[in-house]
């Protein structure tokens, strides 16, 4: 049984995980960015079963794929749920398993700027950013906390300048990349909040 979407060695897939709980229009904003900006053939949408970083959890996830999946639609875009198959609950187990799986595609991670401010708090944050090519996108607030973080410091000869960053997906890791969007201010607790999920 084929778990997770189709990939040919050689593809280059961004993958944006989270808990989508709920996926609103920044998220298909940033995705469609990182497309164009990244040079992805392909985005998964990683929807967690859970955030180990966060104390409460999130909807079922049932609700959240059903939600993703009316809200993304794009042909280059998968909306899946392969953490939960995986049965992976970290970021690095679920690269380490999606690499075994696809032998031959170039991952590449995505992640708002607001993550790399705390990157060094997932767990094997180091192996992360040395196995796969990282793509950072900014996000209103968080560009300077962001390129002040700790990873982005131990890190900083490994960047790729935003003019290049079409090419982050061809790069050997470490490597990442930051690049500044007309970001959406939408956010998934704004709208938990106003009960509108």
């Amino acid at each position: 049984m084929s778990i997770g979407p189709v990939a040919k060695p050689g593809q280059v897939i961004g993958l944006l995980g989270g808990s989508f709980d709920p996926p609103h229009a920044g998220h298909v904003h940033i995705t469609l960015s990182a497309l164009k900006r990244f040079g992805l053939d392909h985005i998964w949408w990683l929807v967690s079963p859970g955030n180990p970083l966060k104390s409460v959890g999130p909807a079922p996830l049932k609700d959240r794929m059903q939600a993703a999946r009316a809200m993304m639609r794009h042909p280059r875009v998968r909306v899946t749920d392969v953490e939960a198959h995986l049965r992976t609950r970290f970021t690095a187990e679920t690269l380490a398993a999606l690499r075994a799986r696809y032998p031959g595609v170039r991952f590449v991670w995505l992640m708002g700027a607001d993550n790399l401010a705390q990157f060094h708090r997932w767990q094997n944050w180091r192996w992360i950013i040395e196995t796969v090519p990282v793509g950072v996108m900014a996000r209103p607030g968080d560009r300077i906390a962001a390129r002040l973080s700790k990873a982005a410091r131990m890190y900083a000869d490994a960047r790729l300048p935003g003019r290049a960053s079409h090419i982050l997906g061809c790069m050997q890791a470490p490597a990442w990349s930051f690049v500044n969007l007309p970001m959406s201010h939408q956010s998934s607790s704004a709208i938990r909040a106003r009960g509108e999920w």
